[in-house]
C-alpha cells in the first residue's frame, strides 16, 4: 500500500488567523503557558523561533500578533481539508490538525504525480494555500517527504527507496513525536548517531537492548520498514439545519420567531442519532454574504429554546447588524439563518442523574431571561486560573460560554502568596499607610529587608495595632507594563481580627485582599 500525506505547516496560526479575520502575511505565533507553541513564516524571518518566551519572541519582532493555543479550533478549521479530499480520496486518516494521510490513489487519476497535482489543486480552490504532499511506501517516509516538498507540490519516493531516501535525514526528525521523541533524539546524538542511517546500520539486538520497543520502532522507521496502519475515520453526518426567509426579515423578534421549528428539527435530528450539540456555529446571512456568525458554546448542551435565545442575542449584540435607532431591528434584513453543530457528544454522557437535574434545568433558564434582558456577555461566573496575584487568579466567563485560554492552575507560579487564599479580592486596590514602632513609614528595600516591624496600620480613616504579621513575598514582574515592577506582598492582622493581604510598593502600600 503506498501512502500519500497532505501536510499545511503551522495550521494553528492558519486557523488562529483565520478566527481572528488577520491576514496570513502578518508575522503571527500561538502561545501556550507563555511559551511559543508555533509560529508561521514571517515570524521565522523576524526570528521567532518555536519554544521561545512571550517577552524574547517580541523582542525579536515587537509587532507579532499573539493567538492563544485552542486546539479545538484547530481541528475544527482543519475539517473543510478533510472534506475535500475526502470528496477525491474516501478513507482519510487525520493524524493530527494540519497533518492528514490516505492510501495514494494511482491510475485513476493517471498515476500519482498527477493525483497529487489534482488535490494540491483543489486544496487552493477550498483556500488552503500553503500545503505540501509526499507519497511513499510507508507513512513515516511519506510524512518527511511532505515535509521537504515545495509549497502546492508533491515530492513522490519511489517504490522500495524509502530507506535510500532516509539515510541522510538527521534524527531531529523524531522530535515530532513528543518527548518519548525529544529524549531518544538527545540519546542519539549523544551517542554518536547523527542521521538516521546511522540508526538504520545498528543491530537490532542492539537497539532493543539500549532503546526497548520504542527503539524497535523508530529502527524499523529508519530503514522504511515500518508498518503503516491508517484509521479512516468515518465522515460525520451532515447536521447542518437552515431557514430562509422570502422577504427577508428586519425584525429580531420575527427572525427569532421564524427559525423555531428549523431549531426543534436540528434538536431533534441529532437525538434520533443519540447525540447532543454542545457548540453550535451560528450565520445570518445578508445578500448572499455572512453578516454575522458566532460560535456558541453550552456547559451541557443546546435544547431549541437555547438555539432561539442565541439567535436572539447574536443579532441584538451584532455591530453589523443592529439599528442604532430603533430596537428589535437589524440594520440589514436577514435572508438565511444556519446552525452548524460543531461540538456534538454522545447523549448518554449527558443524561439526566438518578434524582433528576430539574434544579439546574430552572437554574439555567432563570440566567438565560437575565442574559435576554441585560446582555450576553453581562452575566458571567467566576472560573479559577494561575497566576501569582489574587487579581490574576480570578477570571470571569460569559454564562454558557466555556473556559478557553486560561493560564494552567498546576503550574508552581513562583511568587505565588502561600494559603489560605483571600476571600474578597478587591477590582481597585485602597491606599493605606504601615508605620513602625517609631513611627516611620515602613518601607522594603532592594534586597528585600524590612525597614521596621509593621506596628500600626491606617485603614478605613483610623489606626489600629497590627497584632501579625507575614513576609515580605517579593514581587518583580511586569516591569516593561503597568504591573506591579518590584514590590513585596505582607499578610497582616488587625487589631479588629480582619486580616489583609497588602502590596508595598515604589507608590507605596496598597491593600489588594481581605481574609474573611
Amino acid at each position: 500500500m503506498r501512502v500519500l500525506v497532505v501536510w499545511c505547516p503551522d495550521w494553528s496560526v492558519v486557523a488562529a488567523l483565520r478566527e481572528a479575520e488577520r491576514t496570513p502575511a502578518e508575522p503571527a505565533a500561538v502561545l501556550a503557558a507563555g511559551v511559543v507553541e508555533v509560529c508561521n513564516g514571517p515570524a521565522r524571518e523576524e526570528g521567532v523561533r518555536r519554544g521561545q518566551r512571550r517577552r524574547d519572541a517580541q523582542a525579536r519582532c515587537p509587532e507579532l500578533v499573539l493567538l492563544d493555543a485552542n486546539p479545538d479550533r484547530d481541528a475544527r478549521h482543519f475539517e473543510p481539508v478533510l472534506e475535500a479530499v475526502e470528496a477525491l480520496r474516501p478513507g482519510v486518516a487525520s493524524l493530527r490538525p494540519g497533518l492528514l494521510a490516505v492510501r495514494a490513489p494511482g491510475r485513476w487519476f493517471g498515476g500519482e504525480a498527477n493525483a497529487a497535482a489534482v488535490l494540491a489543486e483543489t486544496l487552493v480552490d477550498a483556500g488552503v494555500w500553503d500545503c505540501r504532499l509526499g507519497i511513499a511506501d510507508d507513512l513515516f517516509t511519506a510524512e518527511q517527504a511532505a515535509r521537504r516538498a515545495r509549497v502546492q507540490e508533491c515530492e513522490l519516493v519511489e517504490a522500495g527507496r524509502s530507506a535510500p531516501y532516509l539515510r541522510e535525514l538527521l534524527v531531529e526528525v523524531l522530535e515530532v513525536d513528543g518527548a518519548d521523541g525529544r529524549e531518544a533524539v538527545s540519546l542519539l546524538r549523544r551517542l554518536g548517531l547523527r542521521t538516521l542511517g546511522d540508526l538504520a546500520a545498528l543491530p537490532l539486538d542492539a537497539v532493543q537492548d539500549r532503546f526497548g520497543r520504542y527503539g524497535v520502532r523508530i529502527w524499523r522507521r529508519a530503514r522504511g520498514e515500518a508498518p503503516t496502519q491508517l484509521a479512516p475515520r468515518t465522515p460525520p453526518p451532515d447536521l447542518t439545519a437552515e431557514v430562509s426567509f422570502e422577504p427577508a426579515l428586519d425584525s429580531v423578534e420575527a427572525v427569532c420567531f421564524s427559525v423555531r421549528r428549523t431549531a426543534e428539527r436540528l434538536v431533534a435530528e441529532l437525538a434520533s442519532r443519540q447525540l447532543v450539540a454542545t457548540g453550535v456555529r451560528i450565520e445570518a446571512e445578508h445578500d448572499g454574504a455572512v453578516a454575522s456568525a458566532r460560535t456558541w458554546l453550552h456547559p451541557r448542551y443546546f435544547s431549541a429554546r437555547d438555539l432561539v435565545d442565541r439567535v436572539h442575542w447574536q443579532l441584538q449584540g451584532s455591530s453589523s447588524l443592529r439599528s442604532r435607532h430603533e430596537a428589535g431591528r437589524v440594520r440589514a434584513p436577514v435572508e438565511r439563518v444556519r446552525f452548524l453543530p460543531e461540538v456534538v457528544e454522545p447523549a448518554a454522557a449527558h443524561s439526566e442523574g438518578l434524582w433528576g437535574g430539574a434544579g439546574e434545568e430552572l437554574v439555567e433558564r432563570g440566567v438565560a431571561r437575565v442574559q435576554a434582558m441585560i446582555g450576553f456577555d453581562a452575566v458571567t461566573r467566576p472560573v479559577l486560573q494561575g497566576g501569582r496575584a489574587p487579581a490574576d487568579r480570578q477570571a470571569a466567563v460569559p454564562w454558557g460560554e466555556r473556559a478557553v485560554g486560561l493560564r494552567p492552575v498546576e503550574r508552581p507560579w513562583p511568587g505565588r502568596v502561600p494559603g489560605p487564599a483571600p476571600c474578597r479580592v478587591f477590582p481597585e486596590p485602597a491606599v493605606v499607610e504601615v508605620r513602625d514602632q517609631v513611627g516611620r513609614a515602613v518601607a522594603v528595600t532592594e534586597r528585600g529587608v524590612v525597614s521596621g516591624e509593621p506596628t500600626r496600620l491606617l485603614l478605613d480613616g483610623g489606626w489600629q495595632s497590627v497584632v501579625a504579621w507575614a513576609g515580605p513575598w517579593p514581587v518583580d514582574e511586569a516591569w516593561w507594563s503597568d504591573g506591579p515592577g518590584r514590590a513585596s506582598r505582607f499578610q497582616v492582622v488587625g487589631a479588629d481580627g480582619r486580616a489583609w493581604l497588602l502590596l508595598c510598593g515604589s507608590d507605596g502600600w496598597r491593600v489588594e485582599a481581605g481574609y474573611d
